[in-house]
């Protein structure tokens, strides 16, 4: 009972992959430092390169009977190539071992979040294209408030998930160091060339701490904040596609793909995917809370705590990826309802602004103009009526100030298109934005100079 509760393969088994790459990168150095022989590190070498050949293809299950993936792939390389597979833990610890596994596991997520997130925002700016004269209200308080375009909101999501790309190129130049070489706490007695190793495994160089090499997880929990954040706004966007999804506002239509019918009423269309990202979003705000909780009063150096920090964050990650492909899916093949946009924002009044900014033209202060569009709105609700379906004359009976004038005034595409501050809905103002968007996608990436396996191999 006490083995199986101290043991951790049957989680950190994905850590495979990198267990082997590390082991590779740490005896190649051993044998350039003189520490091993040539014929020594081949051994090794072919031996690592066997397992995880027969692994991969299924010819080798991982034995789970084993503490962790780490002694698993050292007997394994025993077994196979004798005594001097006990050499490759030569100058490494369990703990630094660890530490490396985990750092290069996140910082290949770190680059595969980075790619999905490039695909959402790909989907979002084809929609901003086609979309820069599709009116509809903005909202605040969940009221309309002032005619947008659907390109315009949209684009409010492209700067959102753009940060979130942005602090994932943050996350990978801060983590990436290498943390082999560290020992258990306080580094080794061997010759260990480190910077060698950490260029084999395409790190910037080195950690400068072998303490806090194994016991730092701030990487992993920046990750998480980050992955966080991902679906506070895969979440936020899920909440305006449902609601726009719905019988009363008719704006989007979710594709058959991503929506499940109701087992008793026959009518319904239910946004289930962008509901369970929405629900989903709480899973990973655990995860951060769990490992920020994990951490926030160990002692220095490592502790068997942090293995506390593979479950939820591999859950997390594995969430977030899922998220944001579905979500990327449901959003690419989403059918817009220009028309019933269009129809919300006129009879909404959301060019009721706009009115009182005409009359402000016409030489009225602004505050009477707010009160004379005010009695205005009253008057078109008392008549289920838009403020530019009154004719003239009613027009008029307001105030004498109103002209014939007023119509092109507060027409959407005069209220929209007059907006050409950089980051309105103008339509000009949007071709703007997203002719800088298309050059972003283009050209901004994580550096990836080195990527895990490119440089050492096997």
């Amino acid at each position: 009972m006490v083995y199986d509760f101290n043991a951790s393969i049957g989680f950190d088994r994905r850590l495979f992959h990198q267990d082997i790459e590390g082991s590779a990168a740490h005896v190649k150095m051993l044998a350039r430092q003189g520490i091993l022989t040539e014929d020594e590190r081949d051994s090794i070498l072919g031996g690592l390169a066997g397992i995880r050949e027969e692994v991969d293809a299924g010819k080798l299950v991982i034995d789970e009977t084993c503490e962790d993936i780490h002694s698993f792939v050292e007997a394994e390389l025993t077994r196979r190539v004798g005594d001097v597979g006990k050499k490759l833990h030569t100058g490494r610890s369990r703990n630094d071992q660890v530490a490396l596994d985990m750092r290069l596991y996140v910082r290949e997520q770190v680059v595969e979040t980075d790619q999905l997130l490039k695909e959402l925002l790909s989907v979002i700016l084809r929609v901003m294209e086609e979309n820069i004269e599709t009116y509809m209200p903005g909202f605040t308080h969940l009221q309309k408030a002032q005619p947008v375009t659907l390109a315009h909101h949209f684009g409010a999501y492209f700067e959102m998930f753009k940060r979130d790309r942005q602090r994932m190129a943050e996350i990978y130049k801060r983590m990436n160091y290498c943390p082999l070489g560290a020992g258990a706490l306080a580094g080794t007695t061997y010759p260990l060339d480190r910077e060698y190793t950490a260029s084999l495994l395409g790190f910037y160089g080195p950690t400068m701490n072998s303490m806090d090499s194994v016991s730092d997880r701030d990487y992993l929990i920046e990750f998480i904040s980050a992955l966080s954040l991902v679906m506070m706004h895969l979440s936020r966007f899920c909440e305006e596609i449902i609601i726009w999804n719905s019988n009363e506002y008719q704006f989007v239509e979710i594709d058959d793909a991503y929506s499940t019918g109701s087992s008793i009423m026959p009518q319904k269309k239910n946004p289930d995917i962008a509901e369970l990202v929405r629900g989903k979003t709480g899973r990973v705000y655990g995860a951060l809370m769990a490992l920020l909780t994990t951490m926030k009063s160990l002692p220095l150096a490592y502790n068997k705590d942090m293995q506390e920090d593979k479950e939820v964050s591999f859950d997390a990650m594995d969430t977030v990826r899922s998220c944001i492909m579905l979500f990327t899916g449901m959003l690419d093949t989403l059918k817009v309802n220009k028309e019933r946009m269009e129809k919300s924002a006129m009879n909404g009044f959301t060019n009721a602004t706009d009115a009182a900014d005409y009359l402000v033209g016409k030489g009225v202060p602004f505050r009477d103009a707010h009160s004379i569009i005010g009695r205005l709105v009253l008057y078109c609700i008392e008549k289920n009526t838009s403020i530019d379906a009154l004719s003239l004359p009613e027009l008029k009976s307001i105030s004498d100030k109103f002209e014939e004038d007023i119509y092109d005034a507060v027409s959407l595409k005069t209220c929209v298109g007059k907006r050409l501050t950089f980051g309105a809905p103008g339509a000009e103002a949007m071709r703007k934005v997203t002719a800088l968007h298309r050059d972003y996608l283009a050209d901004e990436t994580i550096d990836l100079a080195c990527v895990p396996g490119k440089q050492g191999g096997m």
